[in-house]
Order: C-alpha cells, then structure tokens, then sequence
C-alpha cells in the first residue's frame, strides 16, 4: 500500500486540512513554502490518465477549496503543481497536486528547466494523427 493510501485508511498520520468522501488535503510533511499542501484522491490511482473524468473534476473542485482554505496566510499568488511517473519527477505513485503557496522575494520555489529547442510543427503534426 502506497504511503498516500496509508494516509487515507489513517494508518499512518497527516496534518488533514480538507476531507471529504472522494478527496483528501494535507501538509506537506517537506513543505517547499509555507502552507505547502498536497492534494488527492482517496481512491489508488498512479497517474492522471487512469483516473475517470468524474474523478478528476472531484479532486479539481478540492484544489479550489483548498486555495480558499489557505487564504489566510495570505499568500501573494501560488503554484498548482502536478508530476507523472519518475522521469517526471513523481515521488509517491499516487495522483497528487501541490498547492505552493507564494510570497513576494520568496525565491525558486518552484523552478522550470531549460527552455529546449523543439520543432513545433513535427510535434503538432504527430498529435494530430
């Protein structure tokens, strides 16, 4: 069982600031910025092309909620961040977004990579096939 799931059925404990039958908030227990908090589904799912589009829209209504929660720390403006598979940067195999909320001369908080050179029209035309 993976550690989210832990979270869920409760065996293991977790700052839970938003809960309800289908999605879960918490703290992030390595918090990038100060009200750092992960938001997921209850339900086991490793990426976001295996969730329903009933469930997605759940764990989108969740991520606006928890945004109003967070406003009293009256943060500046914040990133709603989401990885897919290791390459990706995903850590714990479970759907999950950050919510990192950002003040003024905070730093790289969250940081891109370099800009990569990409022929545009190659890839449109693959998609489109």
């Amino acid at each position: 069982m993976c550690i989210f799931c832990k979270i869920v059925s409760k065996e293991i404990p977790a700052k839970i600031i938003y809960e309800d039958e289908d999605t879960m908030a918490f703290l992030d227990i390595n918090p990038r910025n100060r009200g750092h908090t992960l938001v997921i589904p209850k339900k086991h799912y490793e990426t976001l092309d295996e969730m329903p589009d009933e469930e997605m829209a759940k764990l989108m209504k969740t991520i606006k909620k928890v945004i109003e929660i967070l406003k009293p720390l009256n943060f500046d403006g914040y990133n709603i961040v989401n990885n897919n598979k290791p390459v990706a940067g995903q850590e714990v195999p479970h759907v999950h977004f950050h919510i990192i909320p950002r003040y003024q001369n905070d730093g790289d908080v969250v940081k891109f990579g370099e800009v990569k050179d990409v022929d545009l029209d190659e890839v449109e035309k693959i998609v489109k096939q």
